[in-house]
């Protein structure tokens, strides 16, 4: 099994939140899509269950002199997760996690604000709430955006990509309500290996899809 592309992605993975049943009847939810690559998917998967689409920003703790090694994430309001454990075995201090996670959270501020466009944030409290990725590897950025989630309100949180390893959906189901994740390839390598087409989403392209959906 294999995806096309994002919107593929998002079209089989509507019928499978369907299939999973994990929505309930006459429920209106919110799909939130982590950016860049999850709003296009979000995005199909909205439009296929009938449901309001917002973006939900999250962003990478890098590791000390390799920032795309993800040690945790930050979410939009501030909240974070980091693994412990690699932490230690890093040998990381305190005072760097820190001032990467100040570093991300302005930046993350500004790009959910870029992303809106002066539009508020959609209410999450006492809704049904999908997050939405591309793809799920370590699942620390899901993790920060569960987290922001959580702490909203939501009246119940549902995790849902299209690809992922078995592993990294154990350990989001620990903390959703439920996960929906069509495809869990072993060996898992990326992402974008599950996909014919894995373009960069870019911010332009992220506006323009939420002002599409609004």
């Amino acid at each position: 099994m294999r995806y096309r592309d994002r919107a593929d992605a998002g079209s089989r993975l509507a019928d499978a939140i369907v299939a999973q049943g994990v929505i309930g009847a006459d429920v209106v939810p919110l799909v939130l899509g982590v950016p860049r690559g999850g709003v296009p998917v979000a995005v199909e998967v909205a439009q296929r269950i009938g449901a309001d689409v917002d973006v939900l920003v999250a962003h990478k703790l890098g590791a000390p002199g390799n920032p795309e090694f993800a040690i945790g994430a930050v979410a939009e309001d501030g909240s974070y997760v980091v693994d412990e454990d690699l932490l230690r075995r890093l040998g990381v201090r305190d005072t760097y996690v820190e001032a990467e996670r100040e570093r991300q959270a302005a930046e993350v501020k500004r790009r959910a604000e870029s992303y809106r466009r002066g539009r508020p944030a959609i209410p999450i409290d006492g809704r049904v709430c999908i997050v939405v990725d591309d793809g799920v590897a370590t699942g620390s950025t899901l993790q920060a955006a569960i987290t922001l989630v959580g702490r909203r309100d939501a009246a119940r949180v549902i995790v849902a990509v299209p690809v992922g390893p078995s592993e990294s959906i154990r350990r989001l189901a620990d903390i959703a309500d439920a996960v929906v994740c069509p495809l869990q390839p072993e060996p898992f390598f990326a992402v974008g290996g599950w996909y014919d087409r894995f373009d960069q989403v870019s911010d332009a392209e992220v506006v323009r899809f939420l002002e599409k959906s609004a």
